[in-house]
Formats: C-alpha cells, structure tokens, sequence
C-alpha cells in the first residue's frame, strides 16, 4: 500500500478523472471503476452546489446550466483545502477573470469578490458594540475606534456594487451606476450583511480607522480625498449597525 500522502494525492486525482488509486476493492472487481465513477460524480456535484450557494448572483447572472459546467471546471484547478466549505471559493474571481468563455463580461470577477467578501464577514468572528456615550464623550484628536471583524472595504474596476443590487430580489429596476465603485461588506446586528456603495472620503476613513488612525486624522485623509466631506453619517451608520466595537485613547 502506498503511503496516506501518496495515496491522498492518487485518490484526489482520480476524482478528478484519473487512474484509480491502488487499494480500491470492491465485491466484484469489474464494479470498483462503476461504483467509483458514483463517488466522482456526487463530490463534482456538490462542490458545484457549495459554490452555487456561496455565489447566487453569479450563477443568476451566466445562467444555471453554464454555472454547473463552469464551477466543475473550477473544482478541478483550486480544490477546498479544508472541510469548512464556506471558507472555499477565494480564487473564484480570479478564475472567472480569466475564463475565455466570459472574456466580454469583466465585471463578474468583482461581483464574485463582493459575494465572497458577504460569506467572510457573516462567518467573522462575534464582537459586543460600543456604548454610543463612549463614542460621543470620546477626545477626536485621540480617540481610535476598532471596528467589527465582518468590515471589509473592496475597490472594485466596475460598478458591481450597483450589478450585485439589481440582482437581489425585488430590486431587479435599481438604475446601474457607471464606473468603478467602492463596496462597504459588514455584517449588522441583525446578523444581514449588506453592501453599500461609498464614495472616495468614506472609503478613506474607513481605511484610515481599520489601520489604527485616532478620528481626527482619519477624518483628515478623508477631507484630503473629497473636499467638504462630513464623516457624521458613517459614524452614525457604523454604530447603528453594530460595527463600532472599540474606543481606545
């Protein structure tokens, strides 16, 4: 018998369509290739399950029959590497970004960062909210807020944001915006995870503050990136969603 990493590595590649590893036995010889093939096709068809899950909008967008092929594809070039299969799916949009097949549709490998980027943050980790007072009586020029591990800011080449809106339910006649946007991904205290579109400044504070930057000087990288800008209503929104988990001075 070959050795357990020999024998992974052989089993792997006959499910993805090669010779059988030694060591398969089955009642009749001639049935160990039939009853194998049963084994291949279940876990091609749930992986390609576990990405439809974890990337609705893509498949609504290529259509069910083409995601199916598609993601059997994927499955043989980037395996999940543990059996948590949320945590699976990482070079999805790369790949998307280089399938021939979808070369006129550039847009969906940022719509696969924004679906990726939902499964991350509602799968991060818990944290309490801050005490709004802590917040209102806090020192800007010193005070630094922590906030929630589900907040993840994406820079996206196209206008997902507004592509991956139109395609939730309900919500098919949202006017598409034109250009690049910037997603804001968090998971709020009702446990949804939303998306938002920000503009230049509220993406600068908000990258300001996850590096550790006290308010005032986050709000300053922010009026440096859009003149006039008032960082009140992200604040606002942070704590209402929960996000706010910290305040260090």
């Amino acid at each position: 018998m070959p050795a357990h990493s020999e024998f992974v590595a052989q089993f792997d590649a006959a499910l993805r369509g090669g010779v059988l590893p030694l060591g398969l036995t089955a009642r009749h010889a001639e049935e160990v290739e039939r009853r194998f093939a049963v084994y291949r096709n279940n876990v091609a068809v749930g992986l390609t399950g576990a990405l439809a899950t974890r990337f609705p909008v893509i498949q609504r967008l290529v259509g069910e029959a083409f995601f199916a092929a598609m993601a059997r594809l994927y499955a043989e070039t980037d395996r999940p590497k543990t059996p948590i299969l949320h945590e699976w799916g990482e070079g999805f949009a790369s790949f998307l970004q280089g399938f021939p097949p979808l070369a006129a549709y550039p847009y969906l490998g940022d719509v696969a960062r924004i679906e990726y980027a939902r499964g991350r943050a509602f799968h991060a980790a818990d944290a309490l909210p801050v005490d709004p007072a802590r917040l209102a009586s806090a020192d800007p020029d010193r005070v630094r807020l922590t906030l929630h591990p589900s907040v993840t800011l994406l820079a996206l080449s196209h206008p997902a944001v507004s592509i991956w809106a139109r395609n939730q339910p309900g919500r098919e006649s949202q006017p598409l915006a034109t250009g690049p946007e910037t997603a804001l991904i968090l998971r709020d205290a009702s446990f949804a995870v939303p998306v938002h579109a920000v503009g230049p400044g509220d993406a600068a504070l908000l990258r300001a503050l996850q590096a550790g930057e006290p308010l005032s000087i986050a709000a300053a990288a922010a009026q440096r990136t859009e003149v006039g800008h008032d960082p009140q209503a992200m604040l606002v929104m942070l704590m209402r969603a929960g996000a706010i988990v910290d305040v260090r001075e």
